[in-house]
């Protein structure tokens, strides 16, 4: 179902989370749960994923992760902002150490002149320290390679928190 890259990541994800006894939560927009579904196509997976939320509009976002419907309106659901809100939100919810989220624009539709088809945030929050953030502008190069360039990008945060320690 996934590629074999992707696959790898999540195998690394889980052993490295698993021998520093993290648990790991999700909070999806534009990838629908697939980063979630990635790690969890790993057998033994449960051991590290706690939950994830796919909050695909602003009303779930704000009812499941609290994210301020003020910030909506100030710089819209694909932000920085947003994407970070969406992590603290599901750290503070799940019984978990780090939750990743994501949020963007995989197309065709949606996108402005000032938020194109293919930008994308993710963030990562973890217990006692910064939440980390990152940018991609993937363009316009197909909803399902947007999705999967999120999940890499995603997987690849969260490997580079684990290996920091």
């Amino acid at each position: 179902m996934f590629p074999p890259d992707l696959i790898l990541r999540a195998t690394r994800v889980l052993e490295l989370a698993r021998a520093q006894r993290l648990k790991i939560a999700t909070a999806e927009s534009c990838t629908g749960g697939l980063i979630a579904g990635c790690l969890t196509e790993i057998a033994g997976s449960s051991d590290v994923i706690e939950r994830g939320y796919i909050t695909y509009t602003n009303d779930a976002k704000h009812e499941l992760l609290g994210v301020p419907v003020a910030l909506f309106e100030r710089v819209g659901a694909v932000s920085e902002e947003v994407a970070q809100a969406m992590a603290e939100g599901a750290l503070e919810r799940a019984r978990v150490d780090i939750a990743l989220a994501c949020t963007g624009i995989a197309g065709p539709g949606g996108a402005t002149a000032q938020k194109p088809v293919g930008l994308v945030h993710i963030a990562l929050a973890r217990r006692g320290r910064p939440t980390r953030h990152l940018k991609r502008n993937y363009g316009d190069v197909g909803r399902a390679q947007v999705r999967l360039k999120t999940v890499e990008d995603a997987l690849d945060l969260v490997l580079a928190e684990l290996g920091s320690n």
